[in-house]
């Protein structure tokens, strides 16, 4: 009897990934080399146009700090970081706000668009979808913290199918204000808690969260989070990333991931393959109640 054509079992392989996926929500955090690589922009819009050709229902969430940056540099305005958070001033804020809900934003739904997706660009100043205050009282200026998400608002996009692409920009209490820098790794996953999403996924410019060999950590829980965190183990800008996915996973999302969005379809491995890639973030509240690690590991 003839083999099965390796293509085929490709497929075959992944079709209890698709049973477990369909009509998910998944969010997905764009951002680093992917975002930048035209060959990477393409691979990416080809793996979110398959998920929805696959009854997955996907929302991008995505940054656009290198951007940010090289525009203030340009305008000789001052930016400082502060534990992985930029500090935004009222003129940085302007510039934040341009490039993120202008540029980088409707890109990514023009970009989606043209390879067969249903698209839409919006900010978080929108229908109110995001509401945000200072961040620590004003400690670092226009940079904000989420008070509220509007998770009915994007389920309606959603089932309209239409795929969200949000700018993580906070709409003020008060009107005529600027609004705030949200950190987009925090965006994206208050946004997956609000709608509970079944993943979260980040695509970054590593190979997911490393020790201090420099080898990766496949799985993480809150307290082993804690613990990498005093030993320096985890620090800068990858503590927004890690606090934001534990804070998820106990909100309502089934688990969080932090892959390396370098690799050519990382979310397409990370979903439909056994191995996966990357690190994944599981809630383990107490080792001894009773819960199926190998089910949480899995799911």
């Amino acid at each position: 009897m003839p083999q099965t054509n390796k293509k085929v079992q490709t497929l075959i392989d992944a079709i209890p990934y698709f049973k477990k996926f369909y009509g998910k929500t998944i969010v997905i955090k764009y951002g680093g080399s992917a975002q930048t690589s035209d060959d990477l922009k393409e691979k990416f819009a080809q793996d979110i146009v398959l998920l929805t050709l696959l009854g997955i229902k996907p929302i991008v969430v995505h940054g656009g700090g290198a951007r940010i940056t090289e525009l203030l540099n340009k305008l000789e305005i001052p930016s400082s970081f502060v534990d992985g958070y930029r500090v935004t001033c009222k003129d940085s804020m302007r510039v934040v706000e341009m490039v993120l809900s202008g540029e980088i934003n409707k890109n990514i739904a023009s970009l989606l668009n043209h390879h067969g997706a249903k698209a839409i660009g919006i900010s978080g100043k929108d229908s109110g979808i995001i509401k945000a205050s200072p961040k620590d009282g004003g400690k670092f200026g226009f940079t904000g913290e989420i008070d509220y998400v509007n998770g009915e608002m994007i389920n309606k996009l959603l089932g309209e199918g239409f795929i969200p692409v949000i700018a993580p920009i906070g709409d003020a209490l008060e009107p005529n204000h600027p609004g705030f820098n949200i950190n987009a790794d925090v965006a994206a996953c208050e946004i997956a808690s609000a709608v509970k999403a079944q993943k979260v996924i980040f695509l970054t410019d590593t190979i997911g969260v490393l020790d201090k060999e420099k080898n990766l950590i496949q799985t993480l829980d809150k307290k082993s989070v804690e613990d990498y965190k005093k030993d320096g183990t985890i620090a800068g800008g990858m503590i927004p990333k890690v606090d934001s996915c534990i804070k998820a996973i106990h909100n309502g999302v089934n688990k969080a991931h932090i892959i390396d969005g370098r690799v050519e379809h990382s979310i397409l491995l990370e979903l439909f393959t056994s191995d996966g890639i990357g690190t994944q973030f599981i809630r383990v509240d107490n080792p001894n109640n009773g819960i199926n690690i190998e089910k949480l590991l899995n799911d």
